[in-house]
């Protein structure tokens, strides 16, 4: 099974194939196992529209593969700004309609949460935050399931100011926050805790996701209204002459 993997949550532009199969425990059971066979991560990449079918393009190409031989999708859903959030679940979208195969949405904070958890394998909670900008961060909490399988999401995802976010989710064990927000969070019950600066990969997007339930129809995490608004109705000259039809 060969999946295409899009996350445009932040500012890195994560594109690759993963090859999923399943390796026997024993007689009667076997355990999924995910491996990338090509990726493209773009850091600090805003140019999503020029960069990420290109990439998309490159990653298939290196794996030795037709969009045909795809199986399935699978697309970080935010949090997180609006154009590149758009621009990414639209391209993986248009690739599963034009394929006839399923699209599986993710919470882009659960793909980091993994990472956490496998990099800190003491902790049992865990906080993930992205930069949300306007000075704030999309964050999600979680605890360490007792068979050490994928984290559960306990908290948000939610958008608040870094200060607030320690007064929210209380004590942690292990943080994943971008570098230029890790002093304005770590206050607090986070004042001592290390920071890591992870963003979401093909393979822990994978692992976020459900790939033997059906598909649902995938939704924004925007968890705020655009920038852009509808201008206010202006009210008609008093020179405009009322004509009835």
């Amino acid at each position: 099974m060969h999946i295409l993997v899009i996350d445009t949550s932040t500012p890195t532009i994560v594109t690759g194939i993963v090859a999923a199969f399943g390796v026997p425990v024993d007689g009667s059971t076997t355990r999924p196992v995910f491996r990338s066979v090509a990726e493209r991560i773009l850091p600090d990449c805003r140019q999503h529209g020029e960069r990420l079918t290109p990439s998309i393009l490159e990653c298939l190409d290196e794996a030795g593969l037709k969009p045909a031989d795809l199986d399935a999708v699978v697309v970080g859903s935010g949090p997180g700004p609006f154009t590149g959030l758009r621009v990414g679940m639209a391209t993986a979208t248009a690739f599963g309609e034009a394929l006839g195969i399923p699209v599986h949405g993710v919470c882009s904070l659960d793909s980091i949460a993994i990472q956490l958890a496998e990099k800190n394998p003491g902790q049992s909670r865990l906080l993930v935050a992205t930069d949300a900008r306007r000075r704030e961060v999309y964050w999600g909490s979680y605890e360490r399931t007792d068979t050490g399988g994928v984290p559960v999401r306990v908290g948000g995802p939610a958008v608040n100011k870094p200060a607030d976010v320690a007064e929210l989710v209380g004590v942690v064990g292990a943080l994943s926050v971008p570098d230029s927000l890790a002093e304005k969070l770590r206050v607090d019950t986070l004042a001592e805790v290390q920071a890591l600066n992870l963003s979401p990969s093909p393979v822990s997007l994978v692992r976020a996701a459900d790939l033997d339930c059906e598909p649902v129809p995938i939704v924004p995490l925007y968890l705020r209204r655009p920038d852009a608004v509808p201008p206010k109705p202006k009210p008609i000259s008093p020179a405009v002459p009322d004509v009835e039809l």
